[in-house]
C-alpha cells in the first residue's frame, strides 16, 4: 500500500520580519507566482504547418494578502508609514509566512524576498456589532520560495 499524507491544517499564521514575529494572523492568500504566456505563430520546418507556440514570458509574484484582529501592536503601520514616507529602501525587507498548527508548532514557512506593505487597511467599525475589529494587510515582493 502506497504512503498516504494528508494535508496540513493551519490553526493561524505568523509574520516573521527580520526574524521578529509581528502579529498573528486569521487568512493569508496570494502566495505564489505567474509567469506571462505568449504566443507566437511559427511553422513546422517539415510540414510548413502554422502552429501557435506558446513561450514564457515575463515572471510576476503575487500580492499577498493577510487579515487579523487589531491589536495594540503598531508593526504592521509603522512598517507601512515608511512607504507612505517614500523610504521604500528602509521599507523593503526579507520577511517569512508561517503557518502553524493547533499546538502553536511550525508546519510551513514560506520566505519572501524584498517585500513591503502596498496598502494596509483598518477595520470597519461598528458599535452594535460582537465580531472583532479586523485590518487587511498587502505584501508585494521580489520572490517567494516554500522552505518547509
Amino acid at each position: 500500500m502506497a504512503d498516504r499524507e494528508d494535508p496540513l491544517v493551519a490553526f493561524k499564521f505568523g509574520l516573521e520580519i527580520e526574524g521578529k514575529l509581528s502579529g498573528l494572523f486569521t487568512n493569508v492568500g496570494g502566495i505564489g507566482s505567474e509567469t506571462e504566456v505568449i504566443t507566437q505563430k511559427v511553422q513546422n520546418a517539415d510540414t510548413g504547418e502554422d502552429m501557435i507556440q506558446q513561450i514564457p514570458g515575463r515572471l510576476t509574484w503575487t500580492p499577498i494578502t493577510m487579515k487579523r484582529g487589531v491589536t495594540s501592536s503598531m508593526d504592521i503601520w509603522e512598517w507601512r508609514q515608511q512607504v507612505v514616507e517614500g523610504k521604500i529602501d528602509d521599507a523593503r525587507t526579507n520577511c517569512s509566512i508561517i503557518a502553524y498548527n493547533q499546538a502553536n508548532e511550525e508546519i510551513a514557512r514560506w520566505n519572501l524576498e524584498n517585500a513591503w506593505p502596498s496598502k494596509v487597511i483598518g477595520p470597519e467599525m461598528d458599535s452594535g456589532s460582537t465580531t472583532y475589529m479586523m485590518e487587511d494587510l498587502t505584501i508585494v515582493h521580489e520572490g517567494v520560495e516554500r522552505v518547509s
